[in-house]
């Protein structure tokens, strides 16, 4: 052998080389009949996937994993070394993923290629164990985390634009009468919820009073609250002759022709006679307020159909004199829904003993939330928006 020459490869190892060569070209091309044919019957996988078996047929699952998963798949060997009975194999693995899941990752329709460093050993002329380099396995947790990165900045920017879709929504002032207090309260939950309220400044010194939750959560909700506080400030001050009944009936018929088939819009609303104390009222599937009257609370009753569920509605209109010192508290679902550790619901009878009891207070939303907190403990997570809204007619003329 002539200087500078390099000795021959013995040829086992060549055939070692050769057989790992073919063996990663048919898992590039999908034919897992070859594949399996080159794998010893006891083959044994030693970088496992979650759920993977370590034998030959959990391997040919990954491997028709990747098929189902990409296209233009493309397997370029760059260099191979074999020592003994085990061949190390440095080559690219290429494709777009846009088929389907692989390895719990969603198609991303991108193109990418990781480079790879693979040891096999032979027995028998057979691939008898494999061995896959750290940067496979780093590859795929740096996608998976960027995966779930990008997954959590699609999801906060749509809690942001549900946000400020809600808030534009939410009246910017509290109206102010005299003789009268009015105190909203609304906290949003961190998947933001539908609910809303109003007010609508009517002729002769009337007041209308809304209070609703749209159902759903994130964006649609909050598109479909914000249309629909639209449509009944349109409806109550394009013709404020109308009824609190007939209010309704209007929006509802408009809404359903525009809602989604699996929405619906619940909403409590009234005007107020500031001058008289009458409270005229109808409810479209919304939680009955409460009347504080005489250290008793009562149901504020009349039936009703939720908005946009069925058209041609007609809603049941009450009426009741707010006398001097008496309060009423309109509210949404996420106070009396509020579940303690234990599973248990804040619930409506305990809402009304507490009206009953503290409704003659001037702060009787504060209450309320202090003794929410209290009931639902450290480490609550709000599960919907919060609304309160009370209307007090003082005990004596300021």
């Amino acid at each position: 052998m002539a200087r500078g020459e390099e000795a021959p490869l013995p040829e086992a190892q060549e055939r070692n080389k050769v057989l790992v060569r073919r063996f990663l070209e048919a898992q590039a091309k999908g034919d897992l009949d070859a594949v399996k044919e080159m794998m010893a019957p006891h083959f044994v996988d030693h970088n496992l996937r979650h759920g993977q078996k370590p034998d030959r047929e959990g391997y040919l699952r990954v491997v028709a994993e990747e098929q189902a998963a990409f296209s233009d798949i493309r397997y370029i060997i760059e260099d191979q070394i074999a020592e003994d009975d085990k061949v190390m194999t440095r080559w690219t693995g290429s494709g777009v993923h846009d088929r389907g899941q692989y390895q719990g990752f969603a198609p991303t329709g991108r193109w990418s290629a990781d480079k790879i460093i693979d040891v096999h050993r032979v027995e028998g002329g057979k691939i008898a164990e494999e061995w896959k380099g750290a940067s496979t396995i780093a590859a795929l947790q740096e996608e998976r985390l960027a995966q779930v990165e990008r997954e959590r900045e699609r999801v906060e920017q749509e809690l942001r634009v549900a946000r400020s879709i809600q808030q534009a929504s939410l009246p910017e002032e509290v109206p102010t009468l005299e003789g009268w207090q009015i105190n909203p309260f609304y906290q949003p939950a961190r998947e933001v919820g539908g609910d809303f309220y109003d007010f609508h400044l009517l002729s002769e010194g009337r007041l209308g009073l809304v209070v609703g939750d749209a159902t759903g959560k994130g964006v649609p909700a909050a598109l479909v609250m914000s249309t629909t506080c639209g449509m009944l400030q349109l409806a109550a001050q394009g013709s404020d002759s109308f009824s609190p009944g007939e209010v309704l009936s209007r929006v509802n018929q408009t809404l359903y022709a525009r809602i989604p088939a699996n929405m619906f819009v619940t909403c409590f609303y009234a005007i107020l006679d500031p001058n008289s104390a009458r409270l005229s009222y109808a409810n479209a599937g919304h939680d009955w307020p409460y009347l504080h009257r005489n250290g008793e609370a009562e149901e504020l009753r009349a039936r009703g159909m939720p908005l946009g569920l069925m058209p041609a509605m007609n809603y049941e209109e009450k009426e009741v004199v707010l006398d001097a010192g008496d309060s009423a508290l309109f509210y949404s679902d996420g106070l009396v829904e509020a579940h303690d550790p234990k599973g248990e619901m804040f619930g409506f009878p305990r809402l009304r003993e507490l009206i009953g009891e503290h409704g003659e207070e001037s702060s009787l939303e504060d209450l309320l939330l202090e003794e929410l907190y209290s009931f639902v403990g450290e480490g609550w997570e709000q599960e919907d928006d919060i609304t309160l809204l009370t209307l007090r007619r003082f005990a004596f003329q300021r």
